[in-house]
Parts: C-alpha cells; structure tokens; sequence
C-alpha cells in the first residue's frame, strides 16, 4: 500500500532534501507540497528541478483538499500547532519535525488526535545520532544525579531551547534522580543565568541556549559527581541529509497508533 504524503514547508531546509526522498521512495508518493512563497507552481520547477506534477499550494489547508494520509510538517515555531491540529481534524496521521511546541501543545494534539483516531509522532530530531544522544543520557542519568543541558544554535534561529534539547530536558525530568545542587531559589546574584528549567523541584533540567554564529545545531548533556564529569554530545552539519531517513520512518510507522508519540526513539526498537 502506498503512503500518500503531503509536505508543509517543502521548499525549506529540510523539505528540499525530504521532497526527492519521498518521491524515490516505491512505497511512499508525494501528493502535494505547502510553500507560501511558490504557492500555484510545480514542486519540482519550485526545488529547481524537472516538473514533478506534485502541486504547491499556499496554505496546508488548501492542500488538504488533495486525498493524503499523512502530513509532514517542517515550517516554523508560530505555524507548527496550527498545521498539526488541522490536519488532525481532517483525519491525517502527522509528523511533526518543526521545534518549537511544548508539553502542553502535544497534550492539546495528543487529545485531538485521540479524538479523530489518528497517530501522531514529534520529534525534536529526526537524526538517528541525535536520537542516541537521548537514549545515553537516559540510561546516564539513571547513575549520575546532577546534569544539565547546553543548547547550541546559529544566530537566527527563532526559538529556544532548540527542539532537541527541548525533547531532552522534558523526558529527562521525567526520569532523573533529584540534584545535589543548590536549589536556584538559593541563588544570589541573577538566578536567571541558571538557565531554563524543564519539570519541578529536584528532578527539574536546567537548559543553557546560546545563540551565535558558526552553530548549526548541537546539545550537550554535561553530567557532573564528585571529582569527575560525562559529556554527551551531538553536533549536526550544515546538510538536512541526517534528518531524511528518519522522518520517512515516522511517516512508515505513524498510522499505527493512536494519539502522540514524542521521539524518534520510540520507534528504533
């Protein structure tokens, strides 16, 4: 059976290299593509290529009109909800690759698309390696109490945390053992430069997001006891290859639930 795939935000970063993958792909067709800016042209004339006769429309709710069964969503932070929950109440199973939401918005979509029967699978990081990232510092965090996360980005990206530290901090504060360090409501100076914090109490993850140039994307999850230290790292290139095999993964297996899944992870096994 053919996966039918309509794709937001198919002329960005990311969507230029899915767009060729899904259309290569036997078991998987490209239906319709979502880009405000080449709205009413070819997809394929749009990516610089040979016509592909693969529409793109300006809104995802006009391409919902095209018979899909699963939307990908790679747009941006102020858009990402909106387009998951339309496309929920049209009754398509989704994959969401924009960063940007929280554990209250998946709450909001998890509901609607338990309501509407369809699945749902979010993920900070479509990257296997980033998605290892989150595994080791899982199983780290099950030895060492103290951790904390570095957040790295280029200059113009809209939000922080990223996506994937986001992930992280959220699913480790679920799952750590409490911290040894000093409550930050005990802090002088500026309590602020503590970070973010992610969940509540001693369980919570501090988050550190620094936005420069020369950073494409990286996350560290620095873990500290006595008198030594773990660093786990990822740091992704300037290519959205990384991002492909996953995120098709997703759009494979997504139709076999019901509700949200966060995690790449939860399909690896």
């Amino acid at each position: 059976m053919t996966i039918r795939i309509i794709l937001s935000g198919a002329t960005g970063w990311v969507g230029r290299a899915l767009a060729p993958a899904i259309a290569n792909a036997p078991d998987l067709e490209l239906v319709a593509g979502v880009a405000r800016s080449h709205a009413g042209q070819d997809l394929g004339s749009a990516l610089g290529g040979p016509p592909t006769e693969v529409p793109v429309f300006g809104t995802l709710e006009e391409a919902l009109a095209v018979p899909a069964d699963v939307v990908i969503d790679y747009t941006k932070p102020g858009a990402v909800k909106a387009h998951a929950l339309a496309a929920v109440a049209a009754g398509r199973h989704v994959v969401v690759g924009t960063s940007g939401l929280g554990a209250a918005d998946y709450d909001e979509i998890d509901a609607a698309a338990k309501k509407a029967d369809v699945g749902v699978l979010a993920a900070g990081n479509f990257s296997i390696t980033a998605t290892l990232l989150k595994r080791f510092t899982l199983e780290a965090a099950k030895y060492v109490a103290d951790v904390e996360i570095i957040d790295y980005a280029s200059a113009s990206k809209p939000d922080a945390p990223s996506g994937t530290a986001r992930e992280l901090a959220e699913t480790l504060a679920a799952a750590r053992r409490p911290a040894t360090s000093r409550p930050v409501a005990d802090v002088s100076g500026v309590p602020a430069t503590r970070g973010g914090a992610f969940g509540e109490g001693p369980t919570e993850v501090r988050v550190h997001a620094l936005r420069m140039p020369s950073f494409v994307l990286s996350v560290e999850a620095v873990f500290g006891a006595p008198d030594e230290r773990l660093t786990i790292r990822h740091d992704a290139g300037s290519s959205a290859a990384p991002y492909v095999a996953g995120t098709l993964l997703a759009a494979r297996k997504v139709a076999g639930w019901t509700g949200v899944r966060r995690g790449l992870d939860t399909l690896l096994d």
